[in-house]
């Protein structure tokens, strides 16, 4: 688990007396290698990051990226594969819309064969795919080129301020790839604030006051009221808040208390 650094959650747990501080979060899962099974587990996340090796001088980064993303490109083909078989078993019993996800799944397998990413398909993908192609790559060069892992590993021992003067104030390893993390994602972040917890969440830019809910705890989501929203600036100036409904879209920095009812 990764923390993302924010200055104004401090800033609002100062200002409401906050006992707890929890900041947002990523959660990174190492998969070592790769192979259809590894891959496969890959098929839930919402990123790839790759860690490229930029340090032995055995291997060349730009290669192996595209060797992974051929892997990738293959194990996606053979997905595609196998649930073509799938539906064209099922459409034998004369359903017409499987008939029809058959056809367009062997469209789709054509698509593959020509070297193309499920990315560059034009039509609607299954939700049964869970496609690798798809899913936003960020790759981060282990060496001189790019991030000195084992630089950062002997910074670890240091105290924070230490290893910031080291680094000349420049940002750490893991708070580089965090931030390019949020950005690829579009992440944004929104705030709860009491005295017991202030707390930072994200959401993907565009979602809703619902999916803010929903993302604190599930019943307040199934008994959403009412979101009283107030951005962190006016917050902290004291200002007041205004009610938005369900549909309205968080916007970084929101302050918000849902009103619920189960």
């Amino acid at each position: 688990m990764a923390q993302i650094a924010d200055p104004r959650l401090d800033a609002l747990a100062r200002h409401v007396g906050a006992r707890k501080i929890t900041p947002a979060a990523v959660r990174v899962v190492d998969v070592p290698g790769t192979g259809p099974q590894l891959l496969g587990n890959l098929r839930q996340v919402d990123a790839l990051l790759v860690v490229l090796d930029g340090f032995s001088g055995t291997s060349l980064p730009d290669d192996d990226l595209e060797t992974l993303k051929l892997e990738l490109l293959v194990a996606d083909r053979d997905h595609v594969e196998k649930r073509l078989e799938r539906v064209t078993k099922q459409a034998k019993s004369g359903d017409a819309k499987l008939r029809a996800e058959a056809a367009e799944t062997e469209r789709l397998l054509a698509h593959v064969d020509a070297g193309h990413t499920l990315a560059e398909w034009d039509g609607e993908l299954s939700s049964e795919l869970d496609p690798l192609t798809t899913k936003p790559l960020i790759a981060i060069v282990n060496g001189p080129e790019g991030i000195d892992l084992q630089l950062e590993s002997e910074l670890a021992d240091l105290s924070d301020e230490e290893a910031a003067e080291f680094r000349g104030g420049g940002e750490s390893a893991l708070g580089e790839v965090v931030r390019r993390l949020a950005e690829t994602l579009d992440l944004i972040t929104f705030f709860t604030a009491g005295e017991k917890e202030t707390r930072a969440w994200t959401l993907r830019r565009g979602e809703t006051a619902l999916d803010a809910a929903a993302t604190i705890h599930s019943d307040i989501a199934r008994g959403f009221i009412r979101a009283e929203v107030t951005p962190t600036d006016e917050f902290l100036a004291g200002g007041q808040a205004r009610l938005e409904g369900k549909n309205y879209e968080v916007q970084d920095g929101d302050v918000l208390n849902i009103r619920f009812n189960v």
